[in-house]
């Protein structure tokens, strides 16, 4: 009986003990879980870990945010028509292009830009620098190649640079403002391309690995 009730309590304190751990274990989730919920801002961030505030965005920019949250393509390699939107609270988004950083404004309607950042596609410079995009002039419609979408949209600091680039490629030129809106009346078409090209993209993927 001794024997029995020993035994009884060895597998009754194993009980506890793993009770215990799970208990420990699921708090130390449940804290995480909560803490990733504070900083979460509406802002899709599936790429790579959150990004606290940052009151200087353009130091080591493309170190620090080397791929847009919108579309996971590589800011370094799309360096010439890579935007970054700064918002009044530091957070900073930073995309490949006009096409996403218009999806980030249209998410974050309750957040005040403080900056918004364009490269300049007329520098010389191996990666262009980025500008000012609503004192920028930009080349709506060109033959240069755009990015997220078959419309291109070049940004340039000077008047004079996206001229001369009308003249060579074509298009029309435009300010920040007329550009976001042309950036949204092709927004469903450009989905639908995106879409089409990524479907491509994964059944090439497949039939290669089969």
């Amino acid at each position: 009986m001794w024997n029995k009730t020993n035994i009884n309590r060895r597998e009754m304190l194993g009980m506890m003990a793993a009770a215990t751990t799970v208990t420990a274990v699921n708090a130390l989730v449940s804290k995480s879980a909560a803490a990733n919920e504070m900083q979460v801002d509406g802002t899709p961030r599936q790429f790579f870990p959150k990004n606290g505030p940052d009151p200087n965005p353009l130091k080591n920019e493309l170190e620090k945010y080397p791929k847009c949250p919108y579309c996971g393509m590589g800011r370094k390699k799309w360096h010439h028509s890579r935007h970054l939107i700064h918002y009044s609270d530091n957070l900073v988004d930073p995309t490949c292009s006009i096409h996403c950083a218009a999806l980030s404004l249209s998410l974050n309607l309750d957040r005040s830009p403080k900056a918004i950042y364009a490269a300049d596609f007329g520098s010389s410079s191996k990666v262009k620098p980025l500008i000012d995009a609503e004192k920028a002039t930009y080349l709506i419609g060109s033959d240069l190649k755009g990015t997220m979408t078959h419309n291109s949209k070049m940004a340039f600091l000077s008047k004079e640079a996206a001229q001369a680039a009308e003249e060579e490629h074509g298009g029309e030129i435009a300010d920040f403002d007329k550009t976001l809106t042309t950036v949204y009346l092709n927004m469903a078409q450009d989905t639908i391309m995106i879409r089409k090209r990524r479907a491509r993209k994964k059944a090439m993927m497949k039939q290669s690995k089969g």
